[in-house]
């Protein structure tokens, strides 16, 4: 594949990663995992690595301000605790992910999505003003611990740990939709996934950098304009549409790992 071509599947691949991750809330690393062996014909664990390698640019920033110029806000604790969970998950994730299988990471990953989707299948909806003097007084401890289950997800599987911050902020704290996809957003702009994506990157575990250049440069497209179609939608909506992408991502992952 020339240089050229590899730019423009790179676009692609980000561009679509991209519009799901601002319409969705979460990082793209989903996306860039599954459309980097879609378009690309990367393996497992170099897709992996070229998802986290990607995402070290804050490519979510646009999105992040659409979220934010809509009133939706983070507080700065919650970013703190869910920070500090992720650099620690992450780094286990990335030294336990280079000890496994492709055929391991792949089913590790439909387990993952499955169970997001059940808790937001299960979730019932927050009422409008439930507990919203609460709102930015949720405790430290399940904080870090859905930052630790998401750094580890990231480097374990090269997600980007988004997905995990959102459904464990909405689902599991009762966070409305809208703000804890604003939360996840922030995390793709801090570049919490280094210490992963180095272990990645330290064993040559990417895709050619036309490539890289190509997915970065559609991340930061995808992201703004799927952040401003979220942004005319309700959380009712958001939330169906989420659990139709995991569904559809598990779905593809599932087939890969039978072939």
């Amino acid at each position: 594949m020339s240089w050229i071509h590899e730019l423009l599947a790179g676009g692609g691949v980000g561009l679509v990663a991209g519009l799901a991750s601002g319409f969705s809330g979460t990082s793209p690393g989903g996306g860039l995992v599954i459309f980097s062996v879609l378009l690309l014909g990367a393996e497992q664990h170099v897709a992996q690595g070229t998802s986290l390698i990607t995402q070290i640019p804050p490519t979510g920033l646009a999105g992040a301000r659409r979220y934010w110029q809509s009133g939706n806000r983070s507080p700065l604790p919650w970013i703190v605790w869910i920070g500090i969970g992720f650099l620690i998950g992450g780094m286990g994730g990335g030294y336990a992910a280079a000890a496994v299988s492709d055929a391991v990471l792949q089913w590790t990953y439909v387990a993952y999505l499955v169970a997001l989707i059940a808790l937001l299948i299960l979730r019932s909806d927050r009422k409008d003003g439930d507990g919203a003097g609460d709102r930015d007084k949720l405790p430290w401890p399940p904080l870090l611990l859905i930052g630790g289950l998401a750094g580890f997800s990231s480097g374990f599987m090269g997600i980007g740990g988004g997905l995990a911050i959102t459904v464990g902020l909405a689902a599991g704290l009762r966070v409305p939709q809208h703000q804890a996809q604003l939360v996840s957003l922030i995390f793709s702009v801090i570049p919490t996934n280094i210490p992963a994506a180095w272990i990645y990157w330290s064993k040559g575990l990417m895709v050619g950098w036309p490539a890289i250049i190509g997915i970065v440069a559609g991340l930061w497209v995808g992201t703004d304009l799927g952040a401003r179609a979220a942004n005319g939608v309700s959380k009712t909506v958001l939330r169906r549409s989420m659990i139709a992408l995991v569904a559809l991502m598990a779905l593809y992952m599932t087939y890969k790992a039978l072939s």
